[in-house]
């Protein structure tokens, strides 16, 4: 994914797209006691207007930074936040939750699919 902060997501099980609008990134220790990587979005869709924050888990950041021998970095999370959010409009599934958690599994292919991109531009 090249650009986190204006994208389209979808179609969504119903067929609908949805422009979406990368709005904060945070440490959630702060508004959650969580340790995790907040980052909220801003998705419109017809007469539909939702808000979804996507949680990292900060270790899991850190443990597949130091795998993928790549530093962790705002744009880094924003973009696996991004697939992420991309995956639950896709599929439908957790669509209702307005919080978003994410598994060090979709951490991981996630970032495959951004390794991908790179190495194809």
């Amino acid at each position: 994914m090249e650009i986190f902060r204006h994208f389209e997501a979808g179609p969504d099980p119903f067929g609908r797209l949805w422009q979406v609008r990368f709005k904060w990134l945070q440490t959630a220790i702060s508004i959650r006691h969580s340790d995790t990587v907040d980052v909220k979005f801003l998705l419109e869709c017809e007469d539909a207007r939702e808000e979804k924050v996507v949680a990292m888990q900060h270790a899991g950041l850190l443990e597949l930074s130091r795998r993928a021998n790549r530093q962790l970095t705002d744009s880094w999370c924003s973009r696996l936040a991004a697939l992420h959010l991309k995956n639950v409009v896709e599929t439908g599934e957790d669509m209702e939750k307005s919080l978003l958690t994410v598994s060090s599994g979709q951490l991981a292919e996630y970032n495959a699919r951004i390794q991908d991109f790179v190495a194809a531009h």
